[in-house]
């Protein structure tokens, strides 16, 4: 009888326990800010002003699944519209000082509508003319070459009598490449690939005890997982890359950092790595990737 009233009242204080269970508020709409990358917003200026690129695309080129270990899933592993992540890193990688991007994943709409003005235009008889559209020096090919799933797994756990906490934990990873293409050469002039790791953790702790000579029994347990979100990693992964893009440019000469030199309170912009016998070599590269002042 003990046991059963101990039974009772341990269900009652659960129960009113379960109450006590605080869940996520739900949140306003906020803008995606902040990175993940140490330099995305530190990298120096280009001496020669911002590069005219272009992205066509950036797709996924895995065809992974989400991994599930009950089920087929037909849901994508990964998204599917990552060239506005690529779009969004060329725009603010260096505060925005290194690229002029065109648009050309749209560029059937705005072909569109830039016929519908030449047309209205014409129907009125006005004569004013469309500036030409901008065109690119260089082109940003690549996409999400890989997603690895289940790199890293394992757990413990520890139980007493039926009691005991438990932990376990699953990675994978998902894998980037990018790479510069000149369009007056066609020579890929630099080309990276880089990774994220995607964590996955969960705690759980449970109890569970016979009462009455194993004819009645009380199970309680109580957890919680944590999934890294997957396209916040890719979004990661891009801009490293695009960082990356740029130091490997820098160090094959194809561009230069600006550095700032105060002399009797009158500030000097020079190139970091200007020197006399790759002046004409440099003006060439600026010249064919198509650098905008």
């Amino acid at each position: 009888m003990i046991k059963m009233t101990t039974l009772i009242l341990t269900m009652l204080i659960l129960s009113g326990c379960s109450t006590l269970l605080i869940a996520p508020d739900i949140t306003p709409p906020q803008v995606v800010n902040g990175t993940m990358v140490d330099e995305f917003d530190t990298l120096p200026a280009p001496a020669g002003g911002k590069i005219v690129a272009a992205l066509y695309g950036f797709t996924d080129k895995t065809g992974q699944r989400k991994p599930s270990d009950k089920l087929a899933n037909i849901s994508y592993a990964v998204t599917q519209g990552a060239e506005d992540w690529v779009i969004n890193a060329l725009k603010k990688v260096g505060n925005g000082k290194w690229f002029k991007v065109v648009e050309r994943v749209g560029l059937d709409n705005l072909t569109k509508e830039r016929q519908i003005i030449r047309q209205a235009r014409s129907s009125v008889s006005d004569k004013k003319k469309l500036k030409p559209l901008l065109f690119a020096g260089v082109i940003v090919e690549g996409g999400i070459t890989g997603y690895d799933s289940n790199t890293l797994t394992g757990g413990s756990g520890a139980r007493y009598l039926g009691v005991g906490p438990s932990a376990q934990y699953r990675q994978d990873i998902v894998t980037v490449s990018m790479r510069l293409v000149s369009v007056q050469s066609g020579e890929v002039l630099v080309t990276v690939s880089t990774t994220k790791t995607i964590l996955s953790t969960g705690d759980s702790f449970t109890f569970f005890k016979f009462f009455d000579m194993g004819t009645s029994s009380l199970e309680i347990e109580a957890g919680h997982t944590i999934n890294e979100p997957v396209g916040y990693a890719v979004r990661a992964a891009i801009e490293q890359a695009v960082v990356e893009i740029i130091k490997e440019g820098r160090q094959r000469e194809l561009w230069s950092y600006v550095t700032i030199k105060t002399t009797n309170k009158v500030v000097l912009m020079e190139k970091s790595n200007d020197k006399d016998n790759n002046n004409d070599s440099s003006k060439s590269i600026i010249d064919e990737i198509g650098v905008s002042k």
